[in-house]
C-alpha cells in the first residue's frame, strides 16, 4: 500500500497551501494525512477552498480544518457497499478502515469504476457568456491573421475547449460577444462537425470587460456564467454555481490562489527607520482573478449601455449599493493562461 499511496501523504503539521501545492505537483486532488505512521483522515481540494472562502489563512496547519467525521469504507463491508459509498460521494479515494479506525487499505477511483461514471453528477444549465471580441495584441504575430479564441490548443482551438468544458456540465446555450475578425469566428464556428448553439453579439466599439453584456439586457432571466476566452481552469463550475447560490453572492469571482516566494529577508521598520520585524524569504499569497465569474440577471441592470465599462466598475457598483461579490479559489496550477507568448507555450506543453 505504501508505494499506491506514494505521493499522497501529508502531516497534519503542514500548511494549507503546502498542500494545495502538493495537489497540484502529483496531480490530486485528495491527500491522505498522516502523523508519523497514523492515518488521521483526508484533506481534499473542496476542504481547502472551503477554508479560504471562511478566511482561513493557508498558513494554517492542515490539522486546524481536518474533518474526523468524514465517510471511510470499512474492511467488514462488502466491496459493492463501497462502490456505492464511492459514487455518492464522488470520491476519488475511498480510504478502507478496520473496526479500530486503522487504515487497512486504499481503493482509488480509477481502480474502479469507468472514467466516465464520475460524471454522474446533476448538470446545470445556466447561459453561458463568452467573452471573444479583444484584439489579442499581447499575442502577436498570431493574432494578425486569427483571433485569439481560434488559437490551437493540441488539436482544437482554445474557444472549442472552453465550450466543451461548458457542455460537460450541461450548459448548451452560449452568447459570444464578438468584434475583432468576428466572421472568421462565426465560419470556423459554422463549418465545424459539432453544432454548438451560440447568439452572436457585436459590439460596435470597444466597451471593456463587461460593458457589451449590456446588449443582453432582457434576453438572459437565470444566473449565468460569463468567461473570457484565453484561459482554461480544470474546476468543475458546479461546485461554483453551489457556492453562488448557497452565499447569496450578486457575482461571484473565480480565483486562484498564487504565491510568490521573496527571495530576501524582508525587514519592516517603525518610527525612527526602528526594526520592527524580520521575515527570512517570506512567501506571499494573493488570490488573483481568472476572468470567470457567474452573476445574478439583475447584474445586467446595472451595467450602462454603450459605455466603456469593466467587470472591476461592476464588482465596484455592486459592493456600493451592499451587494454581495464573493470569490471562488482554485488552485494555482488548475488554472492556466494564453495571456502572453510564454504561458500559452506553458499552457501547450501542459495540456
Amino acid at each position: 500500500m505504501t508505494e499506491r499511496i506514494k505521493g499522497r501523504v501529508i502531516a497534519p503539521s503542514a500548511s494549507l497551501l503546502d498542500a494545495m501545492k502538493q495537489m497540484d505537483e502529483v496531480k490530486v486532488k485528495t491527500l491522505l494525512v498522516f502523523e508519523k505512521e497514523h492515518f488521521e483522515g483526508l484533506i481534499t481540494i473542496g476542504d481547502i477552498q472551503r477554508a479560504i472562502i471562511q478566511n482561513i489563512a493557508l498558513t494554517e496547519p492542515v490539522s486546524r480544518i481536518l474533518d474526523k467525521d468524514k465517510i471511510y469504507g470499512y474492511q467488514s463491508e462488502g466491496e459493492e457497499a463501497i462502490k456505492d459509498k464511492m459514487r455518492r460521494l464522488r470520491a476519488e479515494v475511498m480510504p478502507i478502515v478496520d473496526d479500530r479506525g486503522e487504515l487497512v487499505d486504499v481503493w482509488f477511483w480509477g481502480d474502479l469504476f469507468k472514467k466516465a461514471e464520475l460524471a454522474e453528477r446533476e448538470k446545470i444549465n445556466l447561459p453561458v457568456v463568452i467573452m471573444a471580441g479583444g484584439k489579442g495584441t499581447r499575442l502577436k504575430p498570431i493574432t494578425n491573421v486569427i483571433p485569439k479564441p481560434l488559437i490551437p490548443i493540441g488539436d482544437k482551438t482554445i474557444l472549442e475547449t472552453i465550450l466543451d468544458q461548458f457542455e460537460e456540465i450541461g450548459c448548451t446555450k452560449f452568447y459570444m460577444s464578438v468584434n475583432y475578425k468576428a466572421d472568421m469566428m462565426k465560419y470556423y464556428l459554422g463549418q465545424l462537425e459539432h453544432h454548438y448553439d451560440i447568439e452572436f453579439f457585436q459590439e460596435e466599439k470597444p466597451l471593456g470587460t463587461i460593458g457589451s453584456v449590456s446588449l443582453l439586457k432582457g434576453k438572459i432571466t437565470t444566473p449565468f456564467i460569463v468567461s473570457n476566452c484565453d484561459s482554461i481552469n480544470e474546476q468543475d463550475y458546479r461546485d461554483v454555481y453551489d457556492y453562488h447560490v448557497s452565499n447569496r453572492n450578486d457575482l461571484t469571482i473565480v480565483t486562484m490562489v498564487k504565491s510568490f516566494k521573496i527571495p530576501y529577508g524582508v525587514i519592516e521598520t517603525g518610527e525612527d527607520g526602528l526594526m520592527v520585524s524580520l521575515s527570512e524569504k517570506p512567501e506571499l499569497t494573493y488570490q488573483v482573478n481568472t476572468g470567470v465569474y457567474i452573476l445574478n440577471p439583475s447584474c445586467i441592470d446595472e451595467i450602462p449601455e454603450g459605455e466603456f465599462f469593466h467587470i472591476t466598475h461592476l464588482m465596484e457598483k455592486v459592493k456600493a449599493r451592499g451587494g454581495r461579490v464573493g470569490c471562488f479559489p482554485v488552485s494555482e496550477h488548475s488554472w492556466h493562461d494564453m495571456g502572453e507568448w510564454p504561458e500559452y507555450l506553458k499552457m501547450i506543453d501542459v495540456l
